[in-house]
């Protein structure tokens, strides 16, 4: 297995590991890749942004996004933020997501970042246990506001 920055080439098959999970069935398409091709440009061009992917075969089949984030608490402590694990649905239960994890927080270590740290949705319990068996903690409580397409 080979973690790597993720190239455009990866866009189609990390969308879809992305529309393979629960949440993301109902919000991520493949039909129309240019949204996310943008998105991936404004990645690709922000040096605090690190878009993976874990190869096997030469196949994605695991991403995650890793976020720098500078700011003035804890002293102007760097962050780290974790977005977005996923694991290709016939690649789950192998380790590839404690891989995965275990690298970000290496990769943000070596950045300079005081802590890591991630959102999960209520509802996945599993990932919970998954981020605490791994030393995260429930720290705090997230909240969301979406806006409309039509106000941005």
């Amino acid at each position: 297995m080979k973690i790597r920055r993720a190239q455009a080439a990866d866009v189609e098959s990390i969308v879809r590991m992305l529309a393979a999970d629960q949440l993301g069935v109902g919000r991520e398409s493949t039909t129309d890749l240019a949204p996310y091709l943008r998105a991936f440009e404004l990645i690709e061009a922000d040096p605090n942004q690190l878009l993976v992917v874990a190869d096997a075969d030469a196949e994605p089949v695991g991403t995650l996004q890793l976020t720098i984030i500078p700011g003035l608490a804890r002293g102007g402590a760097l962050r780290g933020q974790i977005e977005a694990v996923r694991v290709r649905p016939d690649h789950r239960g192998a380790g590839l997501g404690e891989r995965l994890v275990r690298w970000a927080i290496a990769e943000a270590r070596g950045r300079g970042c005081a802590l890591v740290q991630l959102t999960s949705d209520v509802t996945r319990t599993g990932a919970h246990r998954f981020y605490q068996r791994l030393g995260f903690t429930a720290s705090h409580t997230g909240f969301k506001l979406a806006l409309p397409a039509e106000l941005r």
